[in-house]
């Protein structure tokens, strides 16, 4: 147990700014001479009452040793206190932050979503205080702060690396860090960064060029930087003795002088591990991006070293030791970037000192942290090639795989919905649906263009499958897992009581082309979600996996505790606490705002709290996630209430989970209920714009009419552009329910009446790319007086005190139009929340439904007193057609 500090360190002044531009090298500098570190800050053991790194730990861990919260006082969870961070002075409106706390003494630091710092009392959740700088803009997007020498360490605007005075929050020292001859290192802005025995750690993200760099923690002096995109001499010789000249790897210089490795990329934008027991640095770097984009890489022939790599570095000086190379010549963004993970474990009854690496692959290399050879199986798989892309033939795979590595071509059926989490979207690859909407492979397709260039290994199927690291050129190749896939930059936690890593994951397949932007575009309408799986350390087979349906490959790391207990947060609010052992959700909390962020845990005062930064984030859900500023913190017995009574926030507003196309929705009779197909523009009679292949080439790409009406899909010949009509065939082919799919002649058109409604997505298999929805809408007809609550007074309070008490349902009795039938979608619409609250159980009995609620799911979302609550639902006339019938009610809750 540690108490809280009541005295402070002393306070450095808010004149004690120090901008240092260095001229030469600074290996000379002297650095501190006895580093202190924050309390707690260990390598490879677990945490105990605090967690000073962003991983817990200096390996990146995240396993705590507390258990005072265990699964037989999960219920008496409660949050203690939460604070919204932007409101406390110098205050701001700001929403939004990827950054994970760290806690040092009972103290909380983190990013503010403005991308200032705070600091927060672990116990009663108020402000010990809060950075905004003055003189220069913050890094807004940030993913958190490291502590060390009585400093707090972080990032701002114009590259700078800023220590503020752990105690005042004062600060003592910016600097713009750059090379001993000048060099620019890179955009040093979002990265977290990492203390360690004097030594602060650095990380750049973006730009053509980025860099380590270790700085004096001192002073911000320079210490080393290490390049993930080598000079052309390079040359390494690694502790085994191999030796690789590096900056040969990335093909000869160019024509006009450009070397490709100097404007690679190659940015390692996530924070690094260290093993102090060994004195190394672990960072990992980023995929190729350059001469001429990430996706092309045939300029620069060859490995591309050290782009999509973990290079390990002597700590204190930054002498090369050993890398591994996760993919060579990286065309997809496939990078494996993410905090490495380390660990000390038993393998064929020999313990060895382990780094797990991977993350986008969707597999993960185990391997020996001191020499980089791999501890568990790895093999040399062949891989079909494109010779204009200079393709390397073989890509290492761990042999224990732990998602797919291929997409899934499922039969489109309506009773198949929304089916595998891998699933593809139809017309990639040549997938198109037969008579009874089996997808199959055509060889006479957009994709027969590429055959000329393409090389398959022996024992391959012949064609592209949608597996991972399939070839592509100038035409869309949808592959898994994607640059949006796998983990991503999620944290692992390994549990030394488990032996098992918890790795977070996103299922988002990608159509890689030359020209794509953003590094690929994921099809739209496909299932963008994801969940948690475990495997076993020692063997990396898959022990449990609970795919929890929203993605949580962007920061929603998993911590982990001695009690087998796994905390996450997902980007709807909630953050679970799950069985380590068994992946079962054991508790379940609306914070209320997405969480983008790892939970931690520490101790105050005897008493253990779990905390997590709800403050939302954008991938991959764009808009439709709600933004947040709230530091939440439990304990047991915690008695925090919101301002509605309950101790849970609202239900956040519904995600996108389907990829959504581009562009507005667009009522249906403005342009006549009719979609032309594959133009860029519904007026320009011009050659640019017939038989487009860009995602907006279904005009509107989102058509927005009511239940009944009838559209029709034309591919425009001349009758509807004399001088450039559309001379190839198009599609338009319903996915994933197979609705219809019909291939029409240049001035061809097809009819559909839609009956239902829902989202009816489409494409064209002359080039999937092109896509669409039908949004087809019923407004709710009212029925006043048809609805009652039984009883009109709602108690939603809790016997324990805890939120986990709240049991029971509520019961909602609705009467109907004489011969209307239950359909389908009952929910309830609650004042708090734009996420209307889905039925449990409806019983249809003549003419009248009755409709019962989770009493947990309606608490959060009503405030106390009188409120009026809404029950809707779709229901069929004596016609059989489809209508939504809304009725409204005053009820009393208490709490």
């Amino acid at each position: 147990m540690r108490t809280r500090l009541t005295t402070r360190l002393g306070a450095a002044g808010i004149g004690a700014i120090v901008v240092l531009a260095l001229a030469g090298p600074a290996y000379g500098l002297s650095r501190p001479a006895e580093p202190i570190p924050p309390s707690g800050l260990t390598g490879l053991e677990p945490t105990g009452s605090d967690m000073p790194t962003v991983g817990g730990n200096l390996g990146n861990q995240h396993y705590s040793g507390l258990t005072q919260i265990d699964q037989s006082t999960l219920d008496r969870l409660g949050p203690a206190w939460r604070t919204h961070v932007s409101a406390v002075a110098p205050a701001t409106d700001d929403l939004g932050q990827q950054t994970t706390p760290i806690v040092v003494d009972g103290v909380l630091y983190l990013d503010t979503p403005s991308g200032g710092v705070i600091a927060v009392d672990g116990a009663s959740g108020e402000a010990v205080w809060k950075w905004e700088p003055t003189e220069f803009a913050t890094a807004q997007t940030r993913r958190g702060v490291s502590a060390g020498d009585g400093k707090i360490f972080t990032h701002a605007d114009g590259d700078r690396v800023v220590a503020l005075d752990q105690a005042t929050g004062e600060q003592v020292w910016v600097v713009q860090p750059t090379g001993p001859n000048g060099e620019f290192l890179g955009n040093l802005e979002r990265v977290a960064t990492v203390y360690h025995d004097g030594i602060v750690y650095a990380h750049a993200a973006n730009g053509d060029r980025a860099a380590v760099v270790a700085l004096n923690a001192s002073d911000g002096s320079y210490v080393w930087h290490f390049f993930g995109g080598p000079d052309r001499d390079a040359v390494y010789t690694d502790v085994n003795g191999n030796t690789v000249a590096a900056g040969e790897t990335w093909g000869p210089t160019l024509p006009d002088g450009t070397e490709c490795a100097l404007v690679g990329g190659s940015t390692p934008w996530i924070h690094g591990a260290v093993d102090p027991e060994l004195d190394m640095y672990y960072m990992t770097f980023g995929n190729a991006r350059s001469c001429t984009s990430s996706q092309d890489g045939s300029q620069r022939p060859g490995d591309n070293l050290f782009s999509s790599t973990l290079v390990a570095a002597d700590a204190d000086t930054g002498e090369y030791k050993w890398h591994y190379q996760s993919i060579r010549h990286d065309v997809w963004d496939m990078d494996n970037v993410h905090p490495p993970t380390l660990a000390d474990v038993e393998v064929d009854g020999e313990e060895r000192k382990v780094l797990f690496y991977g993350s986008k692959s969707g597999h993960q290399f185990v391997l020996d942290r001191t020499d980089g050879e791999p501890v568990l199986p790895v093999i040399q798989k062949p891989m079909i090639t494109d010779s204009r892309q200079a393709h390397a033939e073989t890509q290492p795979f761990p042999v224990q795989r732990l998602l797919p590595e291929c997409l899934v071509w499922e039969k489109l059926d309506p009773d198949n919905i929304p089916g595998d989490p891998w699933r593809a979207v139809p017309n990639y690859n040549g997938y198109q649906p037969d008579a009874d909407g089996n997808l199959v492979f055509n060889p006479d397709s957009y994709v027969a263009a590429d055959e000329p260039f393409l090389t398959y290994p022996e024992g391959s199927s012949g064609h592209r499958e949608g597996c991972m690291y399939d070839p592509q050129w100038d035409l869309p190749i949808l592959s898994t897992t994607s640059q949006n896939g796998g983990a991503d930059w999620s944290n692992n936690a390994y549990s030394h009581r488990t032996n098992l890593v918890y790795y977070p994951y996103g299922t988002n397949p990608v159509a890689h082309w030359n020209g794509a932007s953003a590094n690929g575009q994921r099809a739209m309408g496909q299932y963008q979600t994801g969940g948690i799986l475990a495997y076993d350390a020692s063997t990396g087979e898959v022990q449990w996996r609970n795919h929890l349906g929203t993605d949580m490959s962007h920061g929603q790391g998993p911590l982990v505790t001695a009690s087998d207990l796994l905390f996450v947060g997902q980007i709807d609010g909630r953050v679970l606490a799950m069985d380590a052992a068994t992946g079962d959700v054991l508790w379940d909390f609306q914070t209320g705002s997405g969480i983008a962020a790892a939970p931690v845990t520490y101790e105050v005062d005897g008493e253990q709290y779990v905390a997590v930064f709800a403050a939302g984030s954008t991938n991959p859900y764009g808009g439709s996630v709600t933004q947040g500023d709230s530091l939440w913190a439990f304990k047991l017995d915690g008695a925090y209430t919101t301002d509605s009574g309950s101790q849970e926030g609202p239900a956040t507003a519904p995600l996108s989970i389907r990829r959504p196309v581009s562009g507005a929705a667009v009522a249906g009779e403005t342009v006549g209920n009719t979609v032309l197909l594959a133009r860029s523009s519904r007026t320009a009679d011009t050659a640019a714009a017939r038989d487009a292949t860009a995602q907006n080439a279904m005009q509107p790409t989102h058509l927005r009419v009511p239940v009944g009406t009838t559209v029709t899909f034309l591919n425009p010949g001349a009758e509807t552009f004399p001088s450039f009509p559309n001379l190839k065939p198009h599609c338009a082919t319903q996915f994933f329910e197979g609705e219809f799919n019909v291939k029409l002649q240049p001035g061809e058109s097809y009819q559909h009446t839609f009956d239902r409604a829902g989202e009816y997505f489409f494409n064209d298999c002359t080039d999937p790319r092109p896509t669409g929805k039908i949004e087809v809408y019923l407004d709710p007809q009212d029925q006043p007086g048809a609805l009652t609550f039984r009883p009109g007074r709602l108690d939603l309070g809790s016997e324990t005190g805890i939120f986990t008490g709240v049991e029971g349902v509520v019961t909602a009795h609705f009467e109907l139009p004489e011969g209307a039938a239950y359909d389908s979608g009952a929910v309830l619409i609650t004042p708090l929340s734009q996420t209307p609250v889905p039925a449990v159980k409806v019983t249809a009995n003549k003419n009248r439904l009755i409709v019962q609620f989770d009493k947990a799911a309606v608490d959060n979302n009503v405030p106390e007193g009188e409120v009026t609550l809404t029950v809707q639902a779709y229901v069929t006339g004596p016609d059989g057609a489809q209508k939504r019938l809304s009725s409204s009610a005053i009820v009393t809750v208490v709490k």
